[in-house]
């Protein structure tokens, strides 16, 4: 993958630090975090934890200049999330957080009733940003969990990586979905398209796993996923067949209709396993929960038309 084309100073430093090793710029006292500037920024930072960019040295990932403001950027989004979560209205319980949820028109209704073609091929392009390296980022807290958590944590992954069988791989089911719609299924290809609504919730995901005492948010963000993931991707079968796409694109959700609704319960439980009751830990847990559907709904406000009125 090439380096995100930039689109503002940040983002201009980053690429061009890693392209030719000029200095990093210092960020401002009052960054920007929701800005897609510094979104951009710290989405191509966590990628070198990932993949990496074409002609990027590999040694940059623990550059001391990259994590220094890797950490800013960092800090600055995670300091934004946490004051939209103490000013929100959050139920107590996971559950409850999601329930209320679904009274929130989303993505999938949209596509289910009335979405057109080129709304889908918009949608598909934004969500292929994380949906083609999906389970990619929760396979960092794997080391960091006690042996029960674990072993729950690794059978959902399982699943989500194929059970072995490279062609199930839900990230391959959906390059297989992107190609199927006429897209480019090439991994990253779209991020110069991502919106910053879809760059956060990326940056977001990374955030929590990629930090260690983040763990227990990032359980909690995995549990919300897919509790809010089942009933969803049976309205995009719908929604897609009710457009005429080629059956390789709707089946990647079909596939979740099913493994999502076990995930559900996998998920909770391994955040049970993971907290044993402690009320700090399942505040943690609430507050990824809470990352989750606050930041799905912002992408939701930004691909969903507004309705017109009958």
């Amino acid at each position: 993958m090439r380096i995100p084309t930039p689109c503002g100073p940040v983002s201009r430093a980053v690429h061009d630090h890693l392209e030719s090793g000029t200095p990093l710029l210092e960020l401002p006292d009052t960054p920007d975090p929701t800005s897609r500037d510094h979104a951009l920024a710290l989405w191509t930072l966590h990628e070198l934890a990932y993949r990496g960019f074409d002609g990027v040295d590999p040694d940059l990932e623990w550059s001391p200049d990259v994590l220094r403001l890797r950490n800013r950027l960092s800090r600055d989004l995670e300091a934004w999330l946490r004051r939209r979560f103490a000013e929100a209205t959050v139920p107590g319980t996971v559950e409850d957080l999601v329930s209320a949820d679904t009274q929130t028109p989303g993505v999938a209704r949209f596509v289910r009733e009335r979405a057109s073609v080129e709304d889908v091929e918009r949608i598909l392009v934004q969500r292929s940003v994380y949906h083609l390296k999906e389970a990619d980022p929760q396979c960092f807290l794997l080391p960091r969990l006690r042996p029960a958590a674990k072993a729950a944590l690794t059978e959902l992954q399982y699943d989500e990586l194929g059970d072995g069988e490279p062609d199930l791989v839900h990230q391959h089911l959906f390059a297989q979905a992107l190609e199927a719609a006429g897209l480019d299924p090439t991994y990253g290809a779209y991020v110069d398209d991502a919106d910053e609504e879809t760059l956060t919730l990326n940056n977001a995901i990374s955030l929590l796993c990629l930090n260690r005492r983040l763990i227990h948010a990032a359980l909690g963000h995995l549990a919300a996923f897919e509790a809010t993931s089942a009933l969803p991707s049976a309205d995009m079968v719908r929604g897609l067949q009710r457009l005429g796409f080629a059956e390789p694109v709707w089946r990647y959700y079909d596939e979740h209709v099913e493994a999502d609704a076990v995930h559900e319960h996998l998920a909770r439980r391994i955040c049970d396993l993971a907290t044993e009751g402690d009320p700090a830990l399942e505040r943690e847990v609430l507050f990824g929960a809470f990352v989750c559907v606050d930041l799905e709904d912002r992408c939701a406000e930004r691909l969903v038309p507004a309705a017109v009125p009958a």
